[in-house]
């Protein structure tokens, strides 16, 4: 009786498994370094944030893609009407947050910042991308955290300043993908102070300004992953292995930012040696 019930708790944890592996081989590898009984929670929560901030992926409208996001936040809320059981991801996110009491607050306000996916306005200001990335990637070394047995006034601000490197260390990893779809993460006031085209970025093409904006931004990533590293000093080991990500993002740092339509891509094994050698590191600096 009891053997297909377990059977499919398998299954969707091997999806979760899977997708994040695909989607995000840096958080999936970091999982490795985690105690096995906490991975399968945190590789929920991963391949919740694959599905959420791969959204746009899949739509070309964004109405589709804010009825998907407001499904996730009818889940996240408890109004899935019975469509958890059949959702692979949304079953196993459903048992870490019942598991280990995530704030499911937290989840929502990721969702509701993701809705800026979905759209073609542009990034307005630099307060409002280091908001985006405190809804987003912060949220996610929060939660990690948390799974992993830290919480605390210390650990939410070394979660703070860890998404913040993050999230922006992603947007000018990504910008070749979003120029193509005519998205503008990059903050409009920057481009209005340097002078730099939009209509360069979305054809792709390199220009002194945008170096300067680049440069600014690698900047103010450096400044946070050392506000993060010194934060991380002050909390348990346990909570480590949440913020092995960041050593990911100093090692793009040491990178010269020559073409940023020409970003450097890690191996499988580069990452996985990265993170290697920063577990061994409490500050992540390799």
């Amino acid at each position: 009786m009891n053997v297909q019930p377990q059977r499919r708790l398998g299954d969707d944890a091997a999806f979760c498994t899977s997708l994040v592996r695909e989607r995000d081989f840096p958080r999936y590898a970091a999982t490795l370094f985690a105690p096995q009984d906490k991975r399968r929670a945190l590789l929920a929560l991963f391949a919740f944030n694959a599905e959420i901030s791969h959204v746009r992926d899949h739509i070309t409208q964004p109405l589709p893609g804010e009825i998907r996001l407001q499904w996730w936040n009818d889940v996240i809320a408890g109004h899935d009407h019975g469509d958890v059981v059949g959702n692979p991801v949304a079953a196993e996110l459903m048992r870490a947050v019942g598991a280990y009491e995530l704030p499911r607050e937290q989840l929502q306000k990721l969702i509701e910042a993701r809705i800026f996916d979905v759209y073609d306005d542009p990034m307005p200001t630099q307060d409002a991308l280091e908001a985006y990335c405190r809804d987003t990637s912060s949220v996610l070394f929060s939660l990690g955290a948390r799974i992993l047995g830290a919480q605390g006034e210390e650990c939410e601000h070394a979660a703070r300043h860890a998404g913040i490197a993050q999230g922006i260390a992603d947007v000018v990893a990504l910008l070749p993908l979003h120029a193509a779809r005519h998205q503008l993460y990059l903050p409009r006031e920057l481009l209005e102070k340097y002078d730099a085209s939009q209509t360069d970025i979305f054809a792709g093409r390199m220009t002194p300004a945008l170096g300067e904006i680049i440069g600014r931004l690698r900047a103010e990533v450096l400044t946070c992953l050392d506000s993060a590293g010194d934060l991380l000093a002050g909390i348990t080991d346990n909570a480590l292995p949440a913020f092995l990500p960041l050593a990911l993002v100093r090692r793009a740092l040491r990178v010269p930012a020559i073409n940023a339509f020409e970003p450097k891509r890690l191996s499988h094994l580069t990452i996985l040696w990265t993170l290697w050698r920063a577990s061994r590191s409490k500050t992540f600096k390799v």
